[in-house]
């Protein structure tokens, strides 16, 4: 089989968020597995060249440009020609549209596109989508999706023939796992200043409306309330403790019981999901929740939302409950915790399902999506 010249747009590596995770695990597992075919990898920073120096079959190159737009339409087209590319992979959203050669684009949710979802975005960003996202699906020899639910959002609105995406599931980093170990868990608890017993939940700022954290509030407060020993709430997250005064939390009453460790990093995360005893996530909006993939992989029962992409992923690893009523999420929360039958059964769903959600398994679904477009 004659090998391909496959290039990868990598600006996302500039950028903190769940893109630019999907990007460097994707990257790391096509290259383990993948020893036959060419990658060239474009960069917009040189701080990333050299990631890949052991791996003879890549090629790095920096890619200068003053925008993004130039950047993928301009400058990366003449890479692809320059280059002599077979397909241009891009994980984020875009193809360039002038690129000499086939291209794949990965999208990670049809927002824009939904009603209730667009609310979450600007109304310029809604109207580039809609007018951009047609043209670079035409462009596309094949789509990536993230989700099923991201694919047949994209079919029904844009009307697109069969075969036009490929759902491809991606999973959590490959620490992630349950963690037994009692000095670790001693040490980690210790560094965050985690109780004995506690609900966990992710966010950021600025998510907090997306993440619907003042409906998750309301029905912890509702939860303390009715509950003669409650379990306290850890909110990790950078500058999280802004929340207190944000969302009015006080420091008495339940409020004294809402913790705020901070920047959770990477590598104690899976420590910390082991340690709590329920996951708690009642996002409004979600194609792919990787949070929930990771509580998965270490084994924490699941309480979240029974809307978007949360069911697909989560399956029935959870249990789900109405992001807009906080009587429903009040009263799940002590039911899994109250029920130690009930939560150890969600654990142990959840440690089964993670299995499908390997970043091994989406190098190889990826690899396949691009060796099948290898010119005649």
């Amino acid at each position: 089989m004659v090998p391909m010249r496959i290039g990868v747009m990598l600006r996302a590596f500039d950028e903190s968020g769940g893109i630019a995770v999907y990007a460097r695990n994707l990257v790391e597992e096509l290259l383990k597995i993948d020893g036959h075919n060419t990658y060239v990898l474009y960069y917009r920073n040189a701080r990333h060249t050299g990631r890949s120096r052991t791996c003879p079959n890549v090629e790095e190159h920096v890619v200068d440009a003053p925008n993004k737009a130039i950047w993928d339409q301009i400058a990366i087209p003449y890479r692809c020609w320059r280059d002599r590319l077979d397909v241009i992979l891009h994980p984020k959203f875009t193809v360039p549209l002038l690129a000499p050669c086939k291209a794949v684009m990965v999208v990670h949710g049809a927002d824009w596109f939904m009603p209730d979802q667009a609310v979450f975005y600007g109304k310029w960003d809604v109207r580039y989508a809609k007018l951009a996202m047609p043209l670079y699906f035409k462009k596309s020899a094949t789509v990536i999706s993230v989700s099923q639910l991201t694919s047949d959002n994209f079919y029904n609105v844009l009307k697109l023939p069969d075969g036009k995406i490929k759902t491809v599931y991606f999973g959590p980093a490959g620490h992630f796992e349950r963690v037994t170990d009692p000095n670790r868990l001693h040490q980690i608890r210790t560094k965050y200043g985690l109780p004995e017993k506690f609900i966990l939940t992710l966010t950021k700022r600025g998510g907090g409306e997306r993440k619907n954290l003042g409906q998750l509030l309301e029905s912890y407060k509702r939860y303390h309330r009715d509950t003669e020993a409650p379990h306290r709430l850890v909110i990790g997250g950078k500058d999280c403790h802004l929340f207190r005064e944000e969302y009015g939390i006080p420091e008495d009453g339940y409020g004294r019981d809402v913790l705020f460790p901070g920047w959770i990093d990477q590598s104690d995360l899976p420590t910390v999901y082991s340690l709590a005893d329920l996951f708690f996530y009642p996002s409004n909006l979600e194609a792919f929740p990787i949070p929930l993939t990771e509580a998965m992989a270490c084994g924490t029962p699941i309480v979240t939302s029974d809307a978007n992409g949360l069911r697909e992923i989560a399956g029935d690893a959870a249990r789900f409950v109405d992001p807009q009523s906080d009587d429903d999420m009040a009263e799940a929360l002590k039911s899994v915790l109250s029920d130690k039958n009930y939560s150890d059964t969600l654990a142990a769903r959840g440690l089964a399902r993670a299995d499908r959600f390997r970043w091994d398994r989406c190098a190889k679904e990826t690899l396949t999506v691009l060796e099948n477009l290898k010119p005649a």
